[in-house]
């Protein structure tokens, strides 16, 4: 198995070095073959560290960045304004090679821009995509793309998402010809408005296992591996079915706590309750992909405590580890292939 390094940006979201550091630190205690570099004010990661009982070794070590982009700060200041901010730090050891991946629970649109001026787009990628997984009643997940960072997109962009989000699912869930559906209005082909309807057919000789139009019921159902949608779609969804967990999750405890039988009746069904919380829980499938990067770089969630982020940094291992930038450039190569194919 080969070595790993992972960059983290220490300083990076709501609580910064408390989590980000404990997080590293318990992913080396249960992973072998990475290495970790921590990237931030020095003299902060090292309280964070001592007051941890841990110190920098062969595994861990510290990367001096002298500034910080804050959750409020505009793009023009993570970019042009903080060039030694701990993000940007980050992404440029991964440009470097000295990392293999970056993660950050930062600023989702300062990550998103300083990834992509630092690093760039591979070949055949106008424009990078967020990507995550959703739970799915075959027990399993559904890769959903793009979730946020492009709200206008053309069919060719989404062909793109297409591809990359395959690629990710043969990377880490070594599912060589995963499903993709992109997401409409309904499973026929006449549904859709244009974009959606010219997406499908660019799909189609893709090269990517293309199941066809999928509506949203079908992320949950686990109809297919990936969903395809545009940035404004994706983000709607994704917030939609955070708003709903978490209601659900406050009524279902309120309803258990009104009164004795009800407490009685909770304490029955504990067990299955907490069945459900840890299938559902939200934690264990933090860390977005940002695709179509010449680097890797994963978004953890900005309020995510130790046990999240550590679950990012094991997305980045993996996404590592899988092959990932090089299985969307071979599938980019194929596409390439079949277009200028198809146009002579």
């Amino acid at each position: 198995m080969r070595e790993v390094t992972i960059a983290i940006d220490a300083m990076g979201g709501d609580h910064g070095p408390h989590v980000t550091v404990k997080a590293a630190l318990d992913f080396l205690k249960q992973h072998d073959g990475v290495n970790i570099v921590l990237v931030g004010l020095t003299e902060v990661i090292e309280a964070e560290l001592k007051a941890l009982r841990a110190r920098p070794d062969t595994r861990l070590r510290i990367h001096h960045a002298s500034e910080v982009v804050t959750m409020d700060d505009p793009l023009t200041i993570a970019l042009r304004g903080k060039k030694d901010s701990s993000m940007r730090v980050t992404a440029e050891l991964v440009k470097r090679g000295e990392a293999d991946a970056g993660v950050s629970a930062g600023n989702t649109g300062a990550l998103m821009a300083v990834s992509r001026f630092v690093l760039k787009t591979l070949p055949g990628i106008e424009r990078p995509a967020i990507a995550t997984t959703l739970p799915n009643r075959n027990d399993g997940w559904t890769y959903v793309l793009d979730l946020g960072a492009n709200v206008d997109c053309t069919a060719e962009h989404l062909c793109q998402f297409g591809v990359m989000g395959a690629a990710l699912v043969a990377a880490v869930e070594h599912k060589e010809r995963p499903t993709v559906g992109l997401l409409n209005i309904g499973e026929e082909d006449i549904k859709g408005n244009e974009v959606v309807k010219r997406a499908a057919e660019l799909l189609k000789t893709s090269g990517v296992n293309f199941y066809g139009n999928v509506e949203g019921d079908d992320i949950y159902k686990g109809t297919v591996d990936v969903v395809v949608c545009d940035g404004f779609v994706g983000n709607v969804a994704l917030k939609t079915s955070e708003g709903l967990a978490k209601m659900f999750a406050d009524e279902l405890k309120r309803e258990f706590t009104r009164g004795p039988l009800s407490k009685l009746a909770a304490l029955i069904a504990m067990p299955v309750i907490r069945r459900f919380k840890k299938r559902f829980d939200p934690r264990r499938y933090n860390g977005a992909s940002l695709l179509g990067l010449r680097g890797i770089m994963i978004k953890s969630h900005g309020s995510a405590d130790a046990y999240a982020y550590r679950k990012a940094i094991e997305r980045a291992a993996e996404e590592v580890r899988g092959g990932l930038l090089r299985r969307i450039g071979d599938q980019m190569g194929t596409f390439s292939q079949q277009e200028q194919g198809d146009d002579a």
